[in-house]
């Protein structure tokens, strides 16, 4: 299949590749092979000015009417205005605790179907199949459906239900690649790729392809030969990379009018950047861990492993440490009742086995000791250095060290996109061009109502490196990407 897309770029561009097969990626390539939705006939939205403006193009499908009119003053637990429309179009009433269907019908019409690609390193389920597949997601079951398909319907299928209405990692990753499957979307999937370059290509009005003076500095322009079809005076990018097959590794290099990156930010784990953190016992992902246990590395006589983090990856650390009866030295640097900690933020009864972790880290603290054996909680504490003889320097509120004895440290505080495949790691493209690009601090720069970058035209970025980091609102992001590019590809829409 690649080498078909090869020859099919040597004589005219691709007009969407998208980086990253996550739930973004796939959610776009259902949009855009040709699935248009519409309001179903004499569906009713709660929302009543929602339900006015519905009403006013009843034939128009959604992708062909103005998102920023339809969007305007919705409320809800995202800060996209598109992401709530369409998270109310598919879940009307959810955050209500409603079961309403979704007010979308798909209409499969293959006049409007856009040719891309999707590139992953993985099968189709993006970062999702590098989670322990017994562990349960954040967010409801239901909520991690894709458009057309419900989850709960596939899960039947299976003959399984939810527990506390969320699904398994497993489950959701074995879901995403049926729906690939279920909607004819692989023929639009390259698995086993690794991005290695995105470059932007200028013409000229004689449709000579140059650099682009004013941008040289960002280093996104290149004098290569791209195809020479005519792009109406539109720039090209260039996307480089190698695919690994049963066969070995092989290069390519693959041209595009408009550019998804979805690649989400769970490439680089974040490191605390303290002296020794480079040593051989350091880790800085729960899979060590994992891996650790299934070796019998570490066990119920080992020297305590430190846990550094207060959030969810921590928090299934310590889950897994305690199950196992593996001594744990928990430290962390807000207070327990901090209410930015992600434990003060969720259900009880939904989530009772974080509300468990917190409960520890509570009572368990190293001045109070409580009634968990193997767990000491160390609220406000930093970690100074780690040393070669496996200790660690932990530094208090009151600026006060103390060494500890470990076998193995854990260092789970989040992670980082990994864009080495950009000019500049991407910072060009973001909202703080000095600063790295992160999904909760500092996400790509984009149009709310398109998500093409405001820097680079063609350059569109979806899920977390946007800002959106939950399944059910990085889907609003997949429907403005297709909707832009349908009106780039289709000058006169319905």
């Amino acid at each position: 299949m690649l080498q078909e897309h090869l020859e099919q770029t040597s004589k005219k561009p691709l007009p969407v590749v998208i980086i990253g097969n996550g739930p973004s990626g796939i959610c776009l390539s259902y949009l855009l092979s040709g699935n248009v939705p519409y309001i179903r006939r004499h569906a009713v939205h709660p929302n009543p000015i929602l339900q006015r403006k519905l009403e006013e193009a009843p034939h128009v499908s959604i992708l062909d009417q103005d998102l920023e009119y339809l969007s305007e003053g919705l409320e809800g637990r995202s800060s996209s205005p598109v992401a709530l429309l369409f998270d109310a179009l598919l879940r009307p009433d959810t955050d209500f605790g409603g079961n309403a269907e979704p007010l979308l019908s798909w209409c499969h019409q293959p006049e409007r179907a856009v040719p891309h690609l999707v590139l992953g390193k993985n099968l189709p389920g993006g970062a999702w199949h590098s989670i322990e597949g017994s562990m349960f997601t954040l967010s409801r079951g239901d909520w991690m459906a894709l458009p057309d398909l419900q989850f709960k319907d596939w899960l039947s299928k299976k003959k399984r239900g939810f527990r506390s209405n969320r699904a398994t990692a497993g489950d959701i990753v074995q879901y995403y690649q049926y729906y690939v499957a279920r909607k004819g979307l692989k023929k639009n999937f390259l698995c086993g790729t690794a991005v290695t370059s995105v470059k932007k290509l200028g013409v000229d009005s004689n449709s000579g392809y140059i650099d682009q003076d004013s941008r040289e500095v960002s280093g996104w322009n290149s004098c290569e030969d791209p195809p020479t079809d005519d792009l109406n005076g539109e720039s090209l990018f260039q996307v480089d990379g190698f695919v690994t097959t049963p066969d070995g590794t092989e290069s390519f290099s693959l041209y595009a009018e408009n550019v998804v990156l979805a690649t989400g930010t769970y490439d680089s784990p974040s490191w605390l950047g303290v002296k020794g953190e480079h040593l051989p016992f350091i880790h800085h992902s729960l899979s060590a861990l994992e891996e650790a246990v299934k070796n019998q590395d570490i066990g119920p006589m080992s020297d305590p492993i430190l846990i550094v983090g207060a959030g969810l990856s921590a928090a299934d650390a310590i889950l897994l440490a305690h199950h196992c009866n593996i001594p744990v030295v928990h430290a962390f640097r807000r207070r327990v009742s901090d209410p930015a900690l992600i434990f003060n933020q969720l259900p009880k009864t939904m989530y009772p086995e974080y509300h468990k972790v917190h409960q520890m880290m509570e009572e368990q603290a190293l001045t109070s000791p409580g009634p968990y054996e193997c767990y000491i909680s160390l609220p406000e504490h930093h970690v100074v250095s780690f040393t070669e003889d496996k200790k660690c320097i932990l530094r208090d509120k009151n600026h006060h060290q103390k060494v500890h004895k470990i076998s193995m440290a854990f260092v789970l505080i989040g992670s980082n996109p990994n864009l080495s495949y950009l000019p500049n790691n991407g910072m060009d493209v973001a909202v703080d061009c000095d600063q790295p690009v992160s999904s909760k601090r500092n996400p790509i720069d984009v149009n709310p109502f398109t998500y093409e970058s405001i820097h680079e035209k063609g350059l569109y970025a979806i899920g977390p490196l946007a800002g959106d980091n939950f399944v059910r609102f990085v889907q609003g992001g997949a429907l403005a990407v297709a909707g832009s590019v349908l009106k780039k590809v289709n000058k006169n829409p319905p």
